[in-house]
């Protein structure tokens, strides 16, 4: 846990710097040039140090599904995922080691699992994924996909009469797992964290909200949702409250510094004021929002009104994918169409800040993680500068977030502790993981179902298509 990288590149305010950057006991002891060397020299000639980036919203368990989702829109998307088989714990464990390996290898340090939990067997699902993350040693946010109301529930009615089943599991019973989840699971001083992460407006009634609230405040823990990524949830919304998503949720307590919403397609500019004003978190996912045509979300009104801004690749079913500096890149020239004033443009130094700091801040962690700050723990990434995808030599961070880098990452650290080395990730065999990931997979094709064939028909009748 003790070490000193010598001769690394590290960004300044509007340059960069050749230092060595000093860990003791797993934290950031000094940066500076010409240090003493304390534990294990490592040699950083040629490298860039950043600190880790947070992939602060995603779905590990999706991955058995990408590649062969339908182009569909998010709630035509959902029930095709809903018909497919359930998943075991064996698929939960490998998919989750899949995602965090895809995670560090594209920058990240610390990952947002919004765990898809199988019916039955909350608790096992849960366990097996602690177990992936620890494994691997990224640092991980447990925050296991919740809800009370049933699929059909999740669309605005319209002029039409729908009845809608009742969850198969209770909102009290689901509080209950929960609670006993984090009192097992919620160990940060493992690296391993539980957040309370009701899907959203369109399918969690105000009880499971509230219930969600008490947790978190009781266990001081974070909170996450989707939070209006489509029209269908505006329409949704107005449905069911007589107001804006982001109103309804403000006056019962959700929001405040402690709460990440992911996507965030469709709010109004008073929106906007209540997200800066109780300051949560918006984690943008535009590979997804894209994927799904749910929109492109307003970033940089978001960020003009102090809001703070992570990026999150989402399930790897409406992305395809887990390699977080395309979400990154995608997430910051996506903006340069829907305004004109390239003042407001973001730049690449400003997108790897949303990246680490703003993606820390989003988890209460803005005082331990995102920086290159002495006295935070060494959560740190290291780029091979010689790397063909980040040549010929000009700016290293805008070829980072502005090209198509590829096997860049050279070592990571998580809390001082060295998990990719050399490229490679330590403690996992990936061509393992490769011939368990193959096994446990068949090629296929996707047919329209019954279900899917309903639910479209009112879909479209109530978005007037």
């Amino acid at each position: 846990m003790n070490f000193t990288i010598q001769n690394v590149l590290i960004p300044t305010e509007d340059d960069y710097a050749t230092v060595d950057v000093q860990i003791k006991d797993g934290n950031i002891q000094k940066v500076s040039a010409g240090l003493d060397v304390i534990g294990e020299a490592i040699d950083g000639t040629n490298k860039l140090l950043l600190p880790g980036f947070v992939n602060a919203h995603t779905h590990s368990s999706e991955m058995w599904q990408r590649g062969i989702m339908s182009i569909y829109p998010l709630e035509l998307w959902l029930a095709e995922l809903y018909d497919f088989a359930p998943l075991d714990t064996e698929q939960v464990y490998l998919s989750a080691l899949g995602t965090a390996v895809e995670t560090l290898l594209s920058g990240g340090t610390t990952v947002v699992d919004h765990l898809v939990l199988i019916p039955g067997k909350e608790l096992e699902t849960i366990t097996v994924a602690v177990e992936a993350y620890r494994k691997v040693g990224i640092r991980a946010v447990i925050a296991p996909l919740i809800q009370d109301e049933s699929l059909t529930a999740g669309m605005p009615s319209g002029e039409s009469e729908v009845t809608h089943e009742d969850y198969f599991r209770s909102t009290q019973a689901t509080l209950e797992i929960m609670e006993s989840a984090i009192n097992k699971y919620h160990k940060p001083e493992d690296g391993i964290y539980f957040a309370l992460a009701p899907t959203g407006i369109q399918l969690c009634s105000d009880a499971l909200f509230k219930g969600c609230i008490e947790l978190s405040d009781k266990y001081n823990l974070c909170r996450h949702s989707h939070l209006l990524e489509t029209k269908a949830q505006e329409k949704l919304a107005k449905e069911k409250y007589g107001c804006t998503a982001v109103e309804h949720l403000h006056k019962i307590g959700y929001l405040n510094h402690r709460t990440s919403l992911a996507h965030c397609v469709h709010l109004t500019d008073d929106d906007i004021k209540i997200l800066a004003e109780t300051k949560s978190t918006v984690v943008h996912n535009p590979l997804s929002n894209l994927r799904l045509g749910s929109g492109i979300a307003p970033i940089l009104k978001y960020r003009q009104a102090g809001v703070n801004v992570s990026f999150g690749c989402d399930g790897a079913s409406s992305n395809d994918s887990q390699d977080l500096l395309e979400a990154i890149k995608m997430g910051s020239i996506l903006h340069n169409i829907t305004d004109l004033d390239y003042q407001h443009w973001i730049t690449p130094r400003e997108s790897i800040k949303m990246a680490s700091l703003g993606g820390a801040k989003g988890l209460n962690l803005g005082e331990e993680i995102g920086s290159l700050t002495v006295g935070k723990k060494a959560d740190l990434v290291m780029y091979d500068l010689t790397n063909l995808s980040l040549l010929p030599r000009t700016d290293p961070v805008g070829l980072l977030v502005l090209g198509r880098p590829t096997n860049v990452v050279d070592s990571a650290w998580v809390n001082g502790k060295l998990i990719v080395g050399d490229g490679k990730v330590k403690n996992i065999d990936v061509d393992h993981l490769r011939q368990e990931l193959f096994k446990h997979s068949k090629w296929q094709t996707k047919r329209k179902s019954k279900t899917v064939k309903e639910i479209e028909a009112h879909y479209r009748g109530v978005m007037e298509l």
